[in-house]
């Protein structure tokens, strides 16, 4: 208990002082409608013959996506951001394997309280998360088979929440409120991991919901974006609080490369008592379609 706490106090207090890249900020100054799509490709290859310090062929892909819209009239505001992140890697004699794998759809409502562009608002959150192939511990079935852990909509989870939110500045926010979790996973086989009964698909949960968000420029081609978001089942103890903490380190090169830093940190003890950690380094291409 005690370590489950420091590393939640130590998680969160880091997002304060480094939003996401799935994180919708929606700016004062907008009015009507807004769109963006940004697109990213990144890749690598290593090639080796008779390399004395040893290696392994390689070539290895990742694509990125997200589209976003916003409208803001009044006190009225709303924002809408699809995410899509797929990678894969050829390693010689392994085949492919999955590097990277996300589907993600965020829905936000605010509402301004007292004066418009005011610091507090009313705020309601629809969101939706899954992936699109199937995932594996390699090595870790019987005889070192590999051992599939993940699939499209196994799991998938959708997320209802509104509260209260405090965002004095488009780089900071702060909001807390009640919620609703749906967790999907269509796979009989795969229930268990996440905590569903055998033969169950299906579980909904009702909790306490807080996150917070903070993002600003390092450097003057480097900026940080950190969110981290939590949900508590009202029905379980405190320790068994839901946890993710993104951040993303954007260093621009120029106007089309650039190269990113991507860390998360997951607690979910449906899955593992142990806290999940992804690690993602990337250079690549990216651009504006809109």
């Amino acid at each position: 208990m005690k370590k489950l706490l420091l590393t939640f106090a130590l998680l969160f207090t880091a997002s304060l002082t480094v939003q996401a890249q799935d994180a919708i900020s929606i700016p004062d100054t907008l009015s009507g409608w807004n769109y963006s799509w940004d697109v990213d490709f990144n890749g690598s290859q290593a090639a080796y013959s008779n390399w004395s310090q040893g290696g392994v062929n390689n070539i290895a892909a990742t694509g990125n996506s997200s589209f976003t819209g916003m409208y803001r009239e009044g006190r009225f505001s709303y924002g809408a951001r699809l995410s899509t992140r797929f990678g894969q890697t050829r390693i010689q004699d392994e085949g492919v394997r999955k590097t990277d794998d996300r589907l993600s759809l965020r829905n936000r409502f605010l509402y301004d309280l007292g004066e418009e562009d005011g610091d507090f608002k009313i705020f309601g959150n629809i969101n939706f998360r899954t992936q699109f192939a199937e995932g594996f511990d390699y090595g870790a079935g019987p005889d070192d088979t590999n051992l599939l852990i993940s699939d499209f909509l196994a799991p998938a989870y959708i997320n209802q929440n509104a509260g209260l939110a405090y965002i004095p500045t488009e780089n900071f926010s702060f909001e807390a409120g009640l919620g609703l979790q749906q967790t999907i996973v269509r796979n009989d086989d795969l229930a268990p991991l996440y905590g569903l009964n055998e033969g169950d698909n299906f579980r909904n949960e009702a909790g306490l919901t807080f996150a917070a968000g903070y993002n600003f420029r390092l450097a003057t081609n480097i900026r940080v974006n950190s969110t981290v978001e939590t949900f508590t089942n009202l029905q379980k103890a405190i320790r068994s609080t839901d946890v993710q903490f993104s951040n993303q380190f954007i260093g621009r090169i120029n106007n089309y490369m650039n190269v990113s830093l991507r860390l998360d940190f997951v607690y979910d003890d449906d899955f593992s008592k142990e806290l999940q950690v992804a690690q993602v380094l990337s250079l690549g291409v990216s651009f504006s379609v809109i």
